[in-house]
């Protein structure tokens, strides 16, 4: 026969739950391959740097800076700039080798969110990668 739980064991297993976070993180690489940044969908769709440095947001698959700066969009987990070039990708979308993820830093306060720019009209993808490098595309977002 087995051991009976304590009834507070059982009523702290329930009371904890709902309170069990199914946030997903998800890694956006460069063009070589290194993570340089992630979404957190448990933080309003917030993008933050490696680092930890919030940096943008999403909004339906808008991309944009918490200085209200539309940045681009958010497209089958593809960044893509205002000229429809690829700016960094999320794992398993895009087949290029990625690297090793480093640990990274604490997530920082996110900031308030300026007024956000009116969206411009999407292009056509470009098919090739943008010059820019992802994390200098993000931060130009920052407040």
């Amino acid at each position: 026969m087995f051991p009976r739980k304590p009834l507070a064991w059982v009523c702290a297993t329930l009371l904890l739950m709902p309170s069990i976070s199914h946030a997903l993180q998800l890694s956006l690489y460069d063009i070589r391959g290194y993570a340089v940044a992630y979404l957190d969908t448990d933080q309003q769709m917030t993008v933050y740097l490696w680092d930890g440095q919030p940096v943008a947001y999403v909004d339906g698959q808008s991309l944009y800076g918490f200085n209200g700066r539309h940045l681009g969009w958010l497209k089958n987990r593809v960044v893509v700039d205002h000229d429809g070039y690829a700016v960094g990708f999320t794992e398993s979308v895009i087949r290029r080798r990625t690297r090793v993820e480093r640990i990274k830093g604490l997530q920082q306060l996110t900031p308030l969110k300026a007024l956000p720019q009116l969206e411009p009209m999407e292009p056509l993808q470009a098919g090739g990668w943008s010059d820019v490098p992802l994390d200098v595309f993000l931060s130009m977002g920052r407040n």
